[in-house]
């Protein structure tokens, strides 16, 4: 299988060259570089297209919420069906009309289930990240889960699809290796050790960049590449609870 790590990026231009996509065969160890990649998120759902149809197996594993917490949802007249929230989100028509009207009935940002058991940095309706939440599920999602060929695991599965794609978390992958997952993101001296501190252990796993990716993913201060890095490493499975349907999980 190849898993695909994605750093998303929900912004208003279609995320021109901000989404990094680094791709490596699971499981291999000390053979195969990673392959890294800018793209646009059209191309991406056009890549994510293609690998369900290429004869291998795939597996997307993105840095973005793919689901609002049952607390929130249960307060609106919208089933409690990921694949029919999801249409409802769509129905708003951008991220800000959809985060007023959450936020007519509910203030605060609750945390989904996920969001608390693997310890991610934000809620999918905070400031700072509502509209990659929006753009993620209604502008790749749930084109996807129409078209019925990739899953979405674990909110809309299909039946011997070669593709699947899942919500992954840098920092939990941190967490998992027992390294740091904080203080890597800025571009004084301090964040720039923590980056390369990062590149160091992964290639003592096997996780292998070249040398001009390595550098990039030191020296880059917002971290990004790196995240999208992290996120093509061999995931860690744990068992999700049942409203992880609705609200997504975290591998």
């Amino acid at each position: 299988m190849i898993i695909h790590g994605v750093d998303f990026s929900g912004a208003d231009s279609g995320a021109t060259s901000r989404i990094r996509i680094a791709s490596r065969t699971l499981g291999s160890r000390g053979g195969e570089s990673v392959r890294v990649e800018r793209v646009d998120r059209n191309t991406l759902l056009r890549l994510i297209r293609a690998s369900s149809l290429d004869g291998g197996r795939h597996l997307w594993r993105v840095n973005a919420a793919m689901g609002l917490p049952l607390e929130a949802v249960s307060k609106h007249e919208v089933a409690l069906d990921w694949l029919e929230v999801a249409r409802w989100m769509n129905a708003f028509g951008a991220p800000r009309p959809w985060r007023t009207a959450m936020r007519l009935t509910e203030r605060a940002e609750p945390r989904r289930t996920a969001d608390r058991e693997f310890r991610t940095p934000m809620a999918p309706m905070n400031l700072r990240s509502f509209k990659q939440t929006w753009v993620f599920i209604c502008q790749v999602l749930l084109p996807l889960a129409e078209e019925g060929q990739v899953s979405i695991s674990p909110c809309r599965v299909v039946g011997g699809a070669a593709c699947t794609l899942a919500e992954g978390c840098p920092s939990w992958v941190l967490r998992a290796r027992n390294l740091p997952a904080k203080g890597y993101t800025g571009d004084s001296a301090g964040p720039k050790r923590a980056r390369a501190g990062i590149v160091a252990a992964l290639a003592e796993c096997g996780i292998l960049l070249d040398t001009r990716v390595s550098t990039e993913a030191i020296d880059e201060p917002s971290g990004e590449l790196l995240d999208a890095v992290l996120l093509s490493t061999d995931p860690v499975e744990r068992s999700s609870p049942e409203v992880a349907r609705l609200e997504g999980w975290i591998c």
